[in-house]
């Protein structure tokens, strides 16, 4: 007869993806793992497999959190253009409170050249939110907000580029008057 998991699962995968995001995939080691997570290794093997399925894993809810709170955040907001200033806004916000950096961006600096199964859930998530960029423009244009003048998917292409290089100069910087003005930079290509 199969025991029963004396652990929270997601509550461990969370553990488990705040230490990849504080360490990265390679400076992790399964013992960082195993005492980070409070649980023993075959159960660890048993519940997520190897170190690479369990990076998979806490990739893939990081990046549903992530969206998650996107949607949480843009749920209020009633112009497109305050909309995409939010998503650039995130980018820079709970320095004190998470890792520095971003997750996804992480993955794609270390391991995006050389495992694709992590290139691929980074091309993944980084899609869903160049179209939800996409989506914010195509609204502004239709109400009047953003000229027409711009190409809509090569704008989101151009806000989504900016939204990564915010959350890699995080990493080197805590100006956040510096990190604003980058930001009201980027938005002022929508006043034209």
């Amino acid at each position: 007869m199969a025991r029963t998991k004396e652990f929270d699962e997601d509550a461990v995968l969370l553990k488990a993806m705040r230490l990849f995001w504080e360490k990265g995939y390679e400076k992790t080691s399964m013992q960082d793992l195993v005492s980070h997570m409070g649980i023993h290794k075959g159960s660890l093997y048993d519940t997520f497999g190897d170190k690479q399925s369990l990076y998979i894993k806490a990739l893939k809810r990081y990046s549903g959190m992530l969206e998650q709170n996107v949607k949480h955040r843009l749920a209020d907001t009633r112009s497109a253009k305050q909309a995409i200033r939010q998503i650039l806004e995130m980018a820079v916000q709970h320095q004190d409170e998470y890792p520095i950096g971003c997750l996804v961006v992480n993955t794609a600096v270390e391991l995006g050249s050389h495992d694709p199964e992590s290139r691929d859930c980074v091309r993944l998530d980084w899609a869903r939110i160049e179209q939800l960029i996409h989506d914010l423009i195509v609204e502004g244009q239709q109400s009047g907000e953003i000229s027409k003048s711009h190409n809509a998917e090569w704008l989101s292409k151009y806000f989504h580029n900016a939204s990564i290089g915010l959350r890699v100069m995080i990493k080197m910087t805590t100006d956040k008057e510096k990190l604003r003005q980058i930001i009201d930079m980027n938005m002022s290509i929508l006043d034209q």
